[in-house]
């Protein structure tokens, strides 16, 4: 028996197999059919922001190639499609009128899918945020977590009857901390306390939209998607101990306390002084409220060091391009770490894969190094769930190459190759082995029906 037929056998017939992409990185018609601004349409024109000068104005053209892209996905045996809404091609101005060709598409889009057999995952913000909104301050403004309830409530008004899973946001520490505190992502601002009172309004805007979505009767899945590592220390020093559950307390638990427990980490407040969020009454009780799911995107492990920044090329392990360590077991830890510090609710893997050099040789697309990871990855989730983890299903991020923020098109995650220059989507072996591994864990199931 094969590595592939041993790994197939483990998962159940309902687990959710699935892509992943985002609207920013594939769309491109950026001013087209009423869209209007969003933070990263302006973040791409500051001169040095991306590392290649380019934008998201073309991407993909996803947009214009909706029908062919939704066939190429459904050639892949997926059962599942991770997508997100440009909030500005909906909303231009994040507020008020409503952009109908804008919603024309997403219907088009969700309605495909659903044609295919194929569940729609949509999210809300996958951080293009409306530049109108941000002009009044964006996510540091409380007033911008009414607007985002407005914008999920429409949304659910014009799709929520065909959603199988609606997430809120993806990544908030992103958004805070790359986009708020360091300034390398949109809207590039550089504070601290920014970082946190955005992070603080991210959380809380989710909660008051689940709540809204479930008043409104949403039957779809409500959830929202974090980036996580396992804080590993880099020796077995006290200090580097003392440093790991340091970041782990600030980079998971910053978001996972108040999900789960309604509360941030206590030995972290405590540090904050004037950087502290303001925190208003009732605002941990949104955060707090139940979901449906939790979604995780995961790519490396996080070695940390008390002495200061780790070098991830002196591990010895393989790396990505991106410079990220390729540590497959991390995903089992973290994901017993969670079950371990919370009660969860079902655990999707909404994003995991990797960016390698890959490419077309007389038409192919030969990376086994993504085939390895997107391989022993999904051991590692197959690894959690033989531990009790309430896992529901793995998205490999991404469908296809694309823009990936501030470096530009340089890296490339897809399992699908796009030529930038003819938008030519080839399937790289890795696209290959995904759907014949899918096509193996269903006829294992076939075989086993009480799997």
């Amino acid at each position: 028996m094969s590595i592939e037929d041993r790994l197939s056998s483990r998962f159940p017939a309902d687990f959710i197999w699935g892509v992943a992409t985002s609207s920013f990185q594939i769309e491109g018609a950026a001013r087209e059919d009423g869209k209007g601004e969003s933070i990263w349409d302006r973040f791409c024109q500051v001169p040095g922001a991306i590392a290649d000068a380019s934008n998201g104005d073309m991407a993909c053209e996803h947009y214009h190639r909706l029908d062919s892209d939704l066939d190429l996905i459904a050639s892949l045996g997926v059962n599942a499609y991770r997508f997100s809404v440009s909030w500005p091609r909906v909303q231009p101005h994040g507020s008020g009128p409503w952009n109908g060709k804008g919603l024309d598409f997403y219907d088009r889009l969700v309605d495909g899918l659903l044609k295919r057999g194929i569940q729609p995952h949509m999210t809300l913000n996958h951080w293009d945020l409306p530049q109108a909104l941000q002009d009044q301050g964006g996510w540091i403004e409380r007033a911008t977590m009414s607007r985002f309830v407005e914008y999920a409530q429409g949304m659910h008004q014009r799709l929520g009857d065909r959603l199988a899973a609606i997430t809120t946001h993806n990544e908030p520490w992103v958004i805070a901390v790359l986009g708020h505190e360091q300034g390398i992502f949109a809207p590039g601002m550089k504070s601290r306390k920014t970082a946190l009172q955005v992070a603080h309004h991210l959380l809380v805007s989710h909660g008051m939209a689940v709540q809204a979505l479930r008043a409104d009767g949403c039957q779809a899945d409500l959830g929202i998607v974090l980036n996580l590592a396992p804080m590993v220390p880099a020796t077995d020093s006290p200090e580097d101990a003392a440093a790991a559950l340091k970041a782990d307390a600030a980079g998971r638990r910053w978001y996972t306390d108040p999900l789960f427990l309604g509360r941030y980490p206590q030995e972290v407040w405590d540090e904050l002084g004037a950087d502290a969020p303001v925190v208003h009454d009732g605002d941990m009780a949104y955060t707090a409220t139940p979901i449906d799911y939790l979604g995780v995107n995961y790519y490396s492990r996080q070695v940390i060091s008390a002495q200061g920044p780790f070098d991830t090329k002196t591990s010895g392990l393989p790396l990505t391009e991106m410079g990220w360590e390729i540590y497959a077991r991390g995903l089992t830890d973290l994901l017993l770490l969670l079950h371990q510090d919370y009660t969860l609710p079902n655990v999707l893997i909404t994003e995991n894969g990797g960016a390698f050099k890959d490419p077309v040789v007389d038409g192919q697309v030969h990376d086994a190094d993504r085939t390895d990871y997107l391989r022993t990855h999904i051991a590692a989730v197959a690894d959690a769930m033989d531990q009790g983890v309430p896992m529901g299903g793995y998205m490999v991020w991404s469908l296809m190459d694309n823009f990936e923020w501030s470096s530009g098109y340089a890296k490339r995650f897809g399992i699908v190759h796009v030529d930038y220059a003819t938008q030519k989507r080839t399937l790289k072996d890795s696209a290959r082995w995904y759907r014949q591994f899918l096509a193996e864990c269903k006829s294992a199931q076939q075989a086993d029906p009480g799997a």
